[in-house]
């Protein structure tokens, strides 16, 4: 969720690109399975992003961002018809590759921004 290039995400960059891209994969599981990621899925899910990103954070900030991202997508789900609560899990599941350009994506990114700061 990032211009591609060498410079490593800011700290606070990281924890909101975690929040958008945990939100993504709970949304695609719920529409797909029809259920909700559990917590420890969602800390799993966490650190496997982070390993991939060479990044790290520690438990307790993985869970409480995990928690954010369900707290998000379940919004979402709520707010959202399905056929739009599914475009928009594919958008965001799209924009996880830096190379996908999203103007929805962009949008959900900074309210994911908004989420991190009321909650920090």
């Amino acid at each position: 969720m990032r211009v591609r290039d060498d410079t490593p995400p800011s700290e606070r960059g990281l924890r909101v690109a975690l929040i958008f891209a945990l939100a993504a994969h709970r949304l695609s599981a719920f529409y797909e399975h029809g259920q909700w990621l559990t917590d420890a899925q969602g800390a799993t899910l966490a650190a496997d992003w982070l390993t991939r990103s060479k990044n790290t954070l520690p438990l307790a900030e993985r869970r409480h961002l995990s928690a954010l991202s369900d707290q998000f997508a379940r919004q979402i789900a709520e707010t959202l018809s399905r056929e739009a609560g599914l475009y928009a899990a594919h958008e965001m599941m799209e924009a996880l590759d830096p190379n996908y350009r999203s103007e929805l994506a962009q949008t959900i990114l900074a309210e994911c921004e908004r989420l991190l700061d009321r909650c920090a």
